[in-house]
């Protein structure tokens, strides 16, 4: 699919070329631009080699008397531009495959890492010194089969983006060898191979962390990256051969998603008050004298024809997120705001621009709406409704008809709640999150009726796979010593399978992949 939006920038990539041609210097005061120009949008190969090109505008005399130009004023860039990104292509690691991946998955599997796997001493009594080691593994749910697919010689953290139809996982990597990974799992020529797209230490971008996404179809990585005074969204290929510029504004555009069909990228941005950063344009915002952007207003890309609207005057500071083909839920306000925190829920429908926001009868913006999650059709929500005082898990339509609410038997820190609805949209999966996990595994109906209230073990950040037909989540038996597993459950929360019991060291849940 992504690749079809090569063609709608070519006209722009070609009214470029002209722009490298020489300069005729004329006896005024000139502003010196350090940038290397863009384009609208451009695709670019695998570097190979740095270039560097020398322009002199000094002028060299072929008479005499020598003449000397003296400019009175010249007019420099209040700030210095960052360096170009370059597609790498490098650290190139030619891996096995399992046939189950190398024929496509047919069901969705768990992804989970583990650090400082033990699973080769004879004795598990027998204290051994702590490697460093993670494991990226796969399995099905309900086994304790599993299948490595990644080996890092650090453990690195919880940076791992797999994409959801089974055929690539991007990862970064902060320290040996840093930067951001594809791992390819469709093979090439009967092998895969994991590569780096970009060396960085870091996924904050003029301070702000905007994580890489997948295209619906799994074939190209969106990543946001700084560009000479701002910010742009570029879509990297799976096979690392190619790099597209989707956004290629002078002004801050991050936080992509991409609708299930792939016709649309949503995006922040901050163009609506600030056209551009860059010193040489007319207008432009002065960043010695104003503070860069925390966040944007949710603009619409459609990737068929180049079309970008705006879709909501409200300032946001997180990524939009996609119900289904047609409708966005955003989340409008600043939550970082520490004297006045906000956050609040609008639905957008892209065929019709209608926008609405969804909101109890008497709830003003010091109501926080929060971990929010909703019905495949977009009708229904369940979020925590929180105030200075207390929370509430609260069901309702978008039209603010409350189902349920529910205030005494299931009560969460603010912030700590998280919740998947099922693609079969008849199951709610409500756990907590960050540690704070008090109740064991909760999943409710579309009436807010339990279907399971489990004791042990205590359920955090669940989710379902991509057919709705089952569980994962990771799972403290606190009542044996406090280990922190990674459990497997049918879509009612039953059958809880600790599909990390035999392995030492400690697991994070990455999520599912397959559809």
């Amino acid at each position: 699919m992504w690749k079809s939006i090569i063609p709608i920038f070519l006209v722009m990539v070609l009214s470029a070329c002209n722009l490298n041609a020489p300069a005729t210097e004329t006896p005024t005061a000139t502003y010196t631009e350090t940038q290397t120009a863009t384009t609208a949008a451009t695709v670019q190969a695998i570097d190979t080699a740095t270039v560097t090109s020398t322009a002199s505008n000094t002028p060299t005399p072929s008479h005499t008397p020598t003449v000397t130009f003296t400019p009175g004023n010249t007019a420099t860039p209040s700030i210095t531009p960052a360096p170009d990104i370059i597609l790498r292509a490098d650290q190139l690691d030619v891996l096995e495959i399992p046939d189950f991946l190398r024929n496509g998955l047919s069901s969705p599997v768990v992804v989970f890492a583990n650090s400082n796997d033990q699973t080769t001493i004879t004795n598990v009594a027998t204290g051994e010194a702590q490697n460093t080691q993670q494991i990226v593994y796969v399995t099905s749910p309900g086994s304790q089969q599993r299948t490595s697919i990644l080996e890092l010689e650090s453990a690195e953290g919880n940076r791992f983006y797999p994409a959801e139809n089974g055929t690539a996982l991007a990862y970064f990597l902060p320290n040996v060898n840093p930067g951001l990974y594809i791992l390819n799992l469709r093979p090439v020529e009967e092998a895969t191979f994991s590569a780096r797209l970009w060396q960085t230490t870091t996924l904050v971008q003029r301070g702000i962390l905007s994580e890489p996404v997948w295209t619906s179809d799994g074939e190209a990585l969106a990543v946001t990256q700084q560009t000479g005074y701002a910010l742009d969204i570029f879509l990297y290929s799976r096979d690392t051969r190619e790099r597209v510029n989707l956004t290629n504004s002078p002004s801050y555009d991050m936080f992509p998603a991409f609708s299930p069909d792939g016709r649309f990228m949503a995006f922040v941005s901050d163009r609506a008050t600030c056209p551009s950063w860059n010193p040489a344009d007319d207008n432009f915002c002065d960043a010695l004298t104003q503070s860069p952007p925390t966040g944007g207003t949710v603009h619409l890309l459609n990737l068929e024809t180049g079309e970008v609207r705006q879709l909501l005057d409200e300032f946001v500071t997180e990524a939009p997120r996609w119900i289904n083909n047609n409708r966005l839920v955003i989340a409008a306000g600043d939550q970082n705001d520490l004297l006045n925190p906000q956050r609040n829920l609008w639905l957008a429908d892209v065929i019709t621009n209608e926008v609405v926001r969804v909101q109890l009868p008497g709830d003003d913006d010091s109501v926080q709406y929060l971990s929010d999650v909703w019905s495949p059709d977009g009708e229904t929500v369940i979020f925590q409704r929180a105030t200075i005082s207390s929370t509430e898990i609260v069901m309702m339509t978008v039209d603010g008809d409350v189902i349920d609410r529910r205030s005494d038997d299931l009560t969460f820190p603010r912030y700590s709640v998280r919740m998947d609805w099922s693609a079969t949209g008849d199951r709610i999966a409500i756990g907590g999150t960050g540690g704070r996990c008090p109740f064991g595994v909760r999943v409710a109906d579309t009436a807010f009726d339990w279907v399971a209230t489990g004791n042990a073990p205590v359920m955090c950040n669940p989710v379902y796979s991509p057919d709705g037909q089952n569980l994962a989540f990771t799972g403290i038996t606190s009542d044996v010593d406090g280990r922190l597993d990674i459990y497997s459950a049918t879509e009612n929360g039953f059958g809880q399978f600790n599909l990390t019991a035999n392995l030492r060291g400690s697991n994070i849940l990455i999520g599912w992949m397959g559809s």
